[in-house]
């Protein structure tokens, strides 16, 4: 939606309300909401406020110290919201309102708060376009669908959970129509939102469910993520249900990911394409450069595809998920396959859980796939087999702790981020860590509390 139609349906009184709104670390959404009047008055051309701390807080939105961007002393001031007037759209899954996402900037001198989310990945497709490229890219998220309402799981610890299911549905029409008054209502709002979807389906855990929507350039499909995201929750919500995008959920269960497509064009031309042989798959000089990269430093900036201590418990050999660095033409026990053909022949990393933050994730991709393309690199070989059984194979990272260790002292990250991400991000992470650490969990008084 333009400007131009915004007008017209405040005037008519079909829109009301215009979120204003942006990502934290972890991709949650924040912002406020406008009256559509005020909107236009001001806000579209003055952008709008909100308080620095929010790029400083955990997820109990407690002002965690140690940052040097905001901090007590500094008296956490405020950053600058500019709407992206690219981004708005209607939120259609709410009453007589419109959304719009903002770059953050810093109130001094206006320039992009180098550490949010959306500026990092503004920072790379800047590069990608120095390079002489564009870039299309996909997000396939997978979420689990509980009968639950959010407060009662809340109040009961998220110990009764319900799936809305109760056999593997994976492809599974039957069990599809059981919950397609969600899940068709899903669609139809994220179509009317400006997101356009593909399909759904069934995946392969106990009420777990993929919506895909269609692909686009980079910072417009981690847009469309995070409004999916936005439009489910609160979709279920509304309907007394529950869904989470948890990269795990359950011990013994399938992961939720978020497969990440890439492919580099110049105009029309996926260049991706050409004549070079790499195993069973030809492609160009390009393109076996950009999938070394992204495969080289893949444990490099492992934390912005798996950002979580809940991440890593995904990674286990026989999921669905990937545990070894490895690429192969379309074998799903690989971390990167190689699919399509012609306009559509593209790299997914399989690597990203649900978890992840779109807008670092597609950065880390697109700078790590650079990066090979810089340095000239090849590929390893395209392996044929169970990838899961190849122990010899380099296995990604196990835990938030050594993720974070590789990301504090990689030279390619620092290159590709700058220090300031680098040193913010690292602090983030290690307090995520020392939260954890210093939690007693009910699976400790399970198995401490009477035998020891």
């Amino acid at each position: 939606m333009n400007i131009d139609e915004l007008k017209k349906k405040v005037r008519s009184e079909e829109i009301e309300t215009i979120i204003v709104a942006f990502t934290d670390h972890y991709g949650r959404s924040m912002g406020k909401r406008y009256d559509g009047d005020f909107f236009l008055e001001s806000v579209v051309d003055s952008g709008s406020h909100a308080c620095d701390y929010l790029l400083t807080t955990d997820m109990e939105m407690e002002p965690v110290q140690g940052y040097s961007f905001a901090n007590w002393e500094l008296g956490y001031g405020d950053f600058h919201l500019i709407p992206d007037m690219s981004s708005l759209r209607i939120a259609a899954w709410l009453d007589k309102t419109a959304i719009v996402l903002c770059d953050i900037h810093n109130e001094k001198n206006h320039s992009q708060v180098k550490v949010a989310p959306r500026s990092i990945l503004n920072e790379q497709i800047s590069k990608l376009k120095q390079s002489g490229f564009s870039a299309f890219a996909a997000t396939e998220l997978e979420y689990y669908l509980l009968e639950n309402d959010y407060r009662s799981l809340h109040e009961s610890n998220y110990g009764s959970l319900k799936p809305a299911g109760w056999y593997i549905e994976d492809y599974h029409i039957l069990q599809g129509t059981r919950v397609e008054d969600f899940t068709a209502s899903a669609r139809k709002f994220l179509k009317n939102s400006g997101v356009p979807v593909e399909n759904s389906k069934g995946e392969w855990g106990l009420g777990q469910h993929e919506l895909n929507v269609q692909y686009a350039e980079p910072k417009e499909m981690a847009d469309r993520h995070i409004i999916y995201k936005q439009c489910l929750k609160e979709l279920a919500d509304e309907m007394g249900i529950s869904v989470t995008f948890m990269a795990k959920l359950q011990e013994g269960g399938a992961g939720s990911s978020c497969h990440t497509h890439i492919s580099l064009f110049k105009g029309e031309d996926n260049i991706f394409n050409g004549t070079e042989e790499y195993g069973p798959v030809k492609g160009s000089k390009e393109f076996g450069s950009f999938l070394a990269g992204w495969i080289k430093y893949a444990p490099d900036v492992m934390v912005f595809y798996a950002p979580t201590i809940n991440s890593y418990k995904r990674f286990v050999d026989g999921s669905w998920a990937p545990t070894r660095l490895a690429w192969s033409r379309d074998n799903r026990t690989a971390g990167f396959r190689v699919v399509g053909s012609g306009k559509s022949f593209r790299i997914e990393c399989r690597i990203p859980g649900a978890d992840c933050n779109p807008y670092l994730a597609i950065a880390a991709s697109l700078a790590s796939g650079l990066r090979g393309i810089e340095e000239k690199l090849s590929p390893p070989e395209c392996f044929v087999g169970d990838v899961y059984a190849a122990e010899h194979l380099p296995h990604v990272p196990r835990t938030l702790k050594e993720a974070c260790d590789i990301f504090s002292s990689s030279k390619f990250a620092r290159d590709a981020f700058g220090k300031e991400v680098i040193d913010h991000y690292t602090h983030f992470y290690k307090q995520e860590i020392k939260a954890y650490e210093s939690q007693v969990s009910d699976w400790e008084r399970k198995r401490y509390f009477e035998r020891i």
